[in-house]
């Protein structure tokens, strides 16, 4: 059988920095001239994952595959692709939020976020950005109950940004841990309400990460102030490196479960922080969440609620029986969603009616539904009795006997293809602009 060579892109590759005392960059990533193996026989990519174990703050940042390497057997456009042949015109212009094509990238984004710099500057390259640059920012401490990424991806004219916050990772304990992590904890600064409180999880992963994040998004506005960022080559470089065409005009915040609480939470912050306002505030378009949780007590989302952008522009979408935007539970205390609820419902019950009828039947149906405005929040799950619940409904949801009997609460609503699926517009076939 034919070998296959994995390495994609030549331009995106993974080069640790050597950690020495007093080095301002020590332990730090930065990209260089990928190598397909190292000297070891080692991959780099198992290099890269020894490295992150180790624990501490990380960057890497990587340029987005041409259309003529996405499509080496095809037209470098077709009618199917890119996805969205005028995606950063739409960014820039959309004047109303949620925009159903913006909802389908944001999902998108927000689901690939789960990978590598690589892929997710691939996907959004196939989505419609081409020649993006995607930087990610990792810290983890583990003892801290700390394990956040989150990355920017910036069009090649650097006008459109997007933020994206990597959700909890099936295998990652330290992700699970921060999630328990429920006791509340007051914000740094006042928001309205001086006794409001956070989770204090969630708090604790955005803080750790927020400082390299907003380096990098002054870099993008165009302040020369700002240091220690990557250039389109991979590069570390200082406040005369070098910046995009343009500056950053159109700042959307996205994530997928724990990384939308994350978004939703910078969103906050920006809006609520006077030295983030001045630079971020006009430029922030929205706040687009899927299967988040709740992150703040009942003050803090009334707080939110009272902030015209934040009751408008934090947008949370909810996929039927998603357990998560349930979570925390009562047992942990009073929490509560802010901003704009979007929910899908599925018919399980009528779709399963209607496949079983001879001549109609469509497996492909089974999840259609449709997507409704809710003026309620999603509330808390009562008590700890859900959990199990949700577990169940996954387990019935493998079985075709058992798909559509209905459920209270379902872990397999929260996994991310599902938002993506729903999200995807009449006549897109995917993602890959198949």
């Amino acid at each position: 059988m034919a070998s296959v060579d994995t390495t994609r892109n030549n331009r995106q590759t993974d080069k640790p920095v050597t950690a020495t005392d007093g080095q301002p960059n020590a332990g730090k990533v930065v990209s260089g001239t990928r190598k397909p193996m190292a000297a070891s026989g080692e991959s780099i990519e198992e290099r890269m994952r020894d490295i992150l174990r180790g624990g501490g703050l990380r960057r890497r940042g990587v340029r987005a595959p041409s259309y003529d390497e996405l499509r080496p057997f095809g037209h470098r456009e077709t009618a199917g692709f890119p996805v969205y042949k005028n995606l950063e015109r739409r960014l820039l212009s959309a004047v109303e939020q949620p925009d159903p094509e913006i909802a389908h990238v944001m999902a998108t984004c927000a689901a690939y976020a789960y990978s590598d710099p690589e892929t997710l500057s691939m996907i959004m390259a196939r989505m419609g950005l081409e020649d993006n640059h995607c930087e990610m920012i990792h810290s983890s401490v583990d003892a801290m109950l700390i394990s956040s990424t989150a990355f920017l991806v910036l069009s090649r004219s650097g006008r459109v940004g997007i933020l994206c916050y990597r959700g909890t990772e099936p295998l990652n304990f330290i992700n699970w841990m921060s999630n328990l992590d429920v006791e509340p904890e007051r914000m740094g600064y006042q928001i309205s309400d001086p006794c409001a409180t956070v989770h204090a999880g969630v708090y604790r992963n955005v803080r750790a990460t927020r400082y390299e994040i907003m380096n990098a998004l002054r870099r993008a506005c165009g302040d020369r102030k700002a240091t220690g960022g990557l250039s389109a080559d991979g590069d570390r470089y200082g406040a005369d490196g070098p910046r995009g065409e343009g500056e950053l005009e159109a700042l959307y915040i996205t994530g997928h479960s724990q990384g939308g609480a994350m978004a939703a939470l910078m969103g906050v912050m920006i809006r609520h922080e006077r030295k983030y306002r001045d630079v971020l505030g006009d430029r922030m378009r929205a706040v687009y969440t899927f299967g988040q949780p709740m992150i703040g007590d009942p003050s803090f989302a009334e707080a939110c609620q009272s902030d015209e952008f934040l009751r408008q522009n934090v947008i949370r979408y909810v996929y039927d029986r998603d357990v998560v935007p349930h979570l925390p539970s009562t047992a942990s205390g009073p929490f509560r969603h802010f901003g704009r609820e979007i929910h899908y419902r599925v018919p399980h019950l009528a779709n399963g009616i209607l496949s079983a009828i001879p001549g109609t039947r469509c497996a492909s149906q089974a999840r259609r539904g449709r997507w409704i405005a809710r003026r309620r929040p999603t509330g808390q799950m009562p008590g700890m009795l859900g959990i199990p619940m949700a577990a169940m409904s996954y387990v019935a949801r493998r079985f075709e006997a058992t798909r559509a009997l209905p459920a209270m609460y379902s872990i397999d609503d929260h996994l991310p293809q599902h938002y993506v699926s729903a999200l995807t517009p009449a006549g897109v076939q995917n993602e890959f602009g198949d």
